[in-house]
């Protein structure tokens, strides 16, 4: 049985009513039923009521889009299963005893609801009631749809959006049923998965394997049109595009250069928003390629079907009226608030923004030359190549094993860097320099460590390159570290090393220091600040969230940071 976050499985429809209920001031529960109604029931008194259900477990739909603008109310069955006839009879007569000037059912086609719907209608018709029924099948999966029809899937929920912006505009319950049937029939769906979907308390329905996905699966798991192996997503959209309008298909939608459409691209429920966002923009390309101007595009959850990882495309042919019910206003929870307008992948770019000029440095001659630099800075890369394997193996204990492979990385940029032009030889320059180079090569959180590190170094060496202003840019460089990073001696990170570096390098601001022994002190101290790491419990970064005990050696990041200094010595 696949898990599931339920209270009990026999509760879990009444359970999820209750909670959207529980969260939406806009709503109310019809006493003894599992209906959903708008809670300001006295605005539909002389206008065209609208209700619409089925099973649950296609959250949001249907009682997301209970609100103004939208539907009156929504009747909801057990997981995947029709709501009972008296059910939706109750809900038929709480809007009549409103004052609805009439009522619409709007119906997915499938077997169980239109029997109890329709049930419903006629019973409610014998008590005198207005109330008429459109049937929705939207599903294009079948090239020759048996005798039940095209299936009701996502396209209802258009269908729920422009009824309802009809309805709050004062229209008749027959103008309505005449735009929403032609609306209805200018309209497809079809819908691709790569897994099955389980109601609670059962186990799925049916396998996929895992190279495997589905064409044309319906909301609760039905057989597809087709399984073929997993295509990349721009693969995938392309075939479910040429399936959903070609001619051959008796469910197809015809589409011509110049048509104009709404698109919506439906999370069936497990797909990560990530890959929804994908093939939304894979679906706008392939129309766009065809000369199909998308009027709007509508991207999210509609019409899910549980668990299934899977997406569907619903296209609707639309004018400027029907553009305009579609953006008319709701305050239906489920329908997504974004700006009118066209769907495009040709929107133009924001200009990146210049760079701001940079202060010329007045230092000329100060700090070491051209040719010192580059010899310490090539023996700083050649011993972090060097230790590249070492490094990955000590990460490979508490990170993912990369620590070596950033590092090299860092050194192979410089190098490029320094073949590219003379590194400048003012110490704030060339701090700066390196700053902007491991920031853009390095990647990790080591290169903006780094980076960090030496962009506030390079700001105390501006205009002052003795001994003290070393120590001082020293200080300076491990507090942007620490403010940032969150890390502190102790804590087992690259901060160990460089503080006692640091500490040792304070000795630069005693009058006759010698720089080299002061640096060499600060090497050992460094190595030795390294080496401790090996007992301590990670405080900070990745390796924090692995037990202490399975960190028997020493932190990668200072025993790289020990190495740099060691180079720069050498």
């Amino acid at each position: 049985v696949s898990k599931k976050l339920v209270t009990t499985v026999s509760s879990c429809a009444d359970d999820a009513v209750a909670g959207l209920v529980a969260c939406n001031p806009g709503l109310r529960l019809l006493q003894g039923h599992r209906v959903v109604l708008r809670d300001d029931l006295q605005a539909i008194r002389g206008r065209v009521a609208l209700l619409s259900g089925g099973g649950s477990g296609h959250e949001p739909a249907h009682a997301g889009y209970v609100g103004k603008g939208m539907l009156t109310g929504v009747v909801a069955g057990a997981v995947f299963a029709s709501p009972s006839v008296g059910s939706v009879l109750a809900a038929i007569r709480a809007v009549a005893q409103a004052g609805a000037a009439g009522i619409l059912l709007i119906v997915k086609n499938y077997t169980g609801d239109r029997l109890n719907f329709g049930m419903a209608l006629e019973r409610a018709r014998a008590e005198g009631a207005n109330v008429r029924m459109v049937v929705v099948g939207d599903d294009c999966a079948f090239a020759t749809p048996g005798k039940a029809g095209r299936r009701g899937i996502c396209g209802t929920i258009l269908i729920h959006k422009v009824a309802g912006a009809l309805a709050e505009a004062g229209a008749s319950l027959d103008e309505i049923v005449e735009k929403v049937t032609a609306a209805a029939k200018a309209m497809g769906t079809l819908g691709l998965s790569l897994s099955p979907c389980s109601i609670p308390g059962s186990k799925p329905s049916f396998q996929l394997a895992e190279d495997e996905m589905e064409l044309g699966l319906g909301i609760h798991g039905e057989a597809g049109v087709r399984r073929m192996k997993v295509l990349p997503a721009d693969k995938a959209v392309e075939t479910m595009l040429e399936h959903m309008t070609d001619p051959s298909n008796t469910s197809h939608l015809s589409l011509t250069p110049g048509s104009s459409v709404v698109l919506m691209v439906n999370n069936l429920g497990g797909l990560s928003c990530l890959e929804l966002a994908i093939v939304a923009g894979a679906a706008v390309r392939g129309l766009e390629s065809q000369g199909i101007c998308i009027a709007r595009a509508l991207v999210g959850s509609f019409m899910t079907a549980l668990e299934m990882a899977g997406v569907s495309l619903t296209l609707m042919l639309v004018d400027e009226e029907l553009v305009g019910l579609i953006d008319a206003k709701t305050t239906a929870m489920a329908w997504p608030n974004i700006p009118a307008g066209p769907a495009t992948t040709r929107r133009e770019e924001v200009p990146a923004p210049m760079e701001g000029p940079r202060k010329p440095q007045d230092e000329p001659g100060a700090g070491p030359g051209t040719v010192r630099v580059e010899r310490v800075l090539e023996q700083v890369c050649s011993t972090l190549l060097d230790i590249q394997d070492k490094l990955n193996e000590l990460d490979r204990g508490a990170g993912d094993g990369d620590c070596g492979h950033t590092h090299a990385r860092a050194a192979q940029a410089i190098r490029e860097w320094m073949r590219s032009r003379p590194p400048p030889a003012a110490p704030a320059q060339l701090l700066s320099a390196l700053a902007d180079v491991l920031l853009e090569q390095m990647g990790g959180s080591s290169g903006v460590l780094y980076g960090l590190f030496l962009t506030a170094a390079a700001r105390r060496l501006r205009g002052h390159s003795d001994s003290p202003a070393w120590a001082d840019a020293m200080d300076a460089g491990i507090e942007a570290m620490q403010r940032y990073g969150g890390a502190a001696p102790g804590d087992r990170t690259m901060l160990d090393s460089l503080c006692a570096a640091a500490q040792a390098l304070h000795a630069l601001r005693s009058p006759g220091a010698d720089p080299l022994q002061v640096l060499a002190a600060a090497v050992q101290s460094a190595e030795a600040a390294a080496e401790a790491t090996r007992h301590m419990e990670a405080g900070a970064g990745r390796a924090s969230y692995i037990r202490s005990s399975r960190l028997e050696q020493p932190d990668p990041g200072a025993v790289a940071v020990a190495a740099v200094l060691g180079a720069v010595l050498e």
